[in-house]
């Protein structure tokens, strides 16, 4: 009889799942996605003071008492929008020299758009809620899942440099003030939950962002330094008997 089904089972499987596993994407259309998820979530942040206008006008609010009444709810919508721009920005800088998107790095990536999505409603909560203990830790602690995938994916780029034409004292510069901005998101959300309804001002750390990167970098071990250190131990250390006869 013939061998094809037997052929198929065996092989078949085997080559779709090698197909799946290496597979790419193009990197236009991912980056016009991102684009399209980043700007729809921060669309979202202004909803609810739209709303809050339609209300201040069946109250017969005057403008003034508006922005009385909604001033923490307009503090909430700029500290979000201007942190996921910030988010995109450096996003469009990570990805503006990524080549060939695979699978992993896709799904890092969106793993990082549902945190950008998710901001608006942690946002909605700090605007319109009483502050307490568990939603600083939502607020702040998607912003520490943000950063978080962030290095994520750029470890995974360190870890497969033919992806981008970066250099890996780029790519480590990143790893690095990804790093101090999870230490200083992590350290805020501490003192928020600490202090109380005035502790998003810790976020202010985050200016402090550059110099402690700058920190780690300095302190990340060099390997080419290592590497150019190895043929020579390896020449100092060769028996004396291993040379050219004369």
């Amino acid at each position: 009889m013939p061998r094809r089904l037997d052929v198929g089972s065996t092989h078949y499987p085997d080559a779709v799942a090698d197909r799946t596993g290496t597979q790419e994407y193009k990197t236009e259309r991912f980056k016009a996605f991102v684009d399209a998820v980043v700007a729809i979530a921060m669309t979202l942040l202004i909803l609810p003071l739209v709303e809050s206008v339609s209300e201040a006008a069946s109250e017969h609010l005057t403008t003034p008492e508006f922005f009385d009444r909604h001033a923490g709810q307009m503090m909430s919508f700029l500290l979000s929008f201007v942190l996921i721009a910030n988010f995109w920005l450096g996003h469009h800088r990570q990805y503006d020299e990524v080549t060939r998107i695979t699978r992993p790095l896709l799904w890092f990536n969106v793993a990082w758009m549902a945190t950008i999505v998710w901001l608006p409603v942690p946002t909605a909560m700090v605007g319109q809620m009483e502050t307490d203990p568990l939603q600083q830790a939502v607020y702040i602690g998607t912003l520490v899942l943000t950063q978080v995938t962030t290095l994520a994916a750029r470890v995974y780029l360190l870890r497969h440099p033919t992806l981008t034409t970066a250099s890996t004292d780029r790519i480590r510069h990143g790893v690095a003030a990804d790093v101090a901005a999870i230490v200083l998101f992590s350290v805020a959300l501490a003192i928020g939950v600490i202090v109380g309804p005035s502790g998003y001002f810790a976020l202010l750390l985050l200016i402090f962002t550059g110099p402690i990167a700058q920190l780690l970098y300095r302190l990340w071990p060099d390997r080419r330094a290592k590497d150019a250190e190895t043929p020579e131990s390896s020449e100092d250390e060769r028996p004396e008997g291993s040379g050219e006869p004369e």
